[in-house]
């Protein structure tokens, strides 16, 4: 299978809004944002972070099809990963394939992430790209009303 990344266009956002209201897909991400449940919301989120030039946003493709986005954002000092990848594409590799596209395009160090602790694809995908559990910390999940144990990771 082929993974790219290319840059993020208009008619993107349709698709990563219905990702990201898939219910499955925010269970696995549980630290959803009010952008995740609000279309206009969403749309105002993605209009700023579009416009953000220390942000990297990529669409990832799989076999040429939008599977998914991933993205670099914050100050050089604490730079986060984060990626979505649609659930008709789970359990293919894409997910590593494309965080592993995103940090050779980012080249800070180190770089962040993290990840509801029971989300273990994540976190494997995670560390089979150079990332390690650094720490643990508790948020609050909207998606499932309840505070919950977080995995953060550092890439070095």
């Amino acid at each position: 299978m082929e993974i790219e990344l290319r840059e993020t266009l208009d008619g993107d956002l349709d698709l990563f809004w219905r990702q990201l209201t898939d219910p499955r897909v925010r269970r696995m991400a549980a630290l959803t944002r009010q952008y995740h449940y609000d279309r206009e919301l969403f749309d105002t989120h993605w209009a700023k972070v579009r416009g953000d030039p220390a942000v990297v946003l990529r669409t990832v493709l799989a076999d040429g099809v939008v599977a998914g986005h991933a993205a670099v954002f914050g100050p050089p000092e604490e730079r986060e990963v984060t990626y979505v990848i649609g659930t008709e594409h789970w359990g293919r590799g894409i997910g590593t394939g494309a965080l592993a596209a995103l940090i050779r395009l980012e080249g800070t160090r180190p770089l962040h992430a993290g990840a509801a602790a029971d989300n273990a694809g994540s976190i494997r995908v995670l560390e089979k790209c150079g990332f390690t559990v650094t720490g643990r910390a508790r948020d609050f999940s909207l998606d499932r009303g309840e505070e919950l144990d977080v995995v953060l990771l550092t890439l070095r």
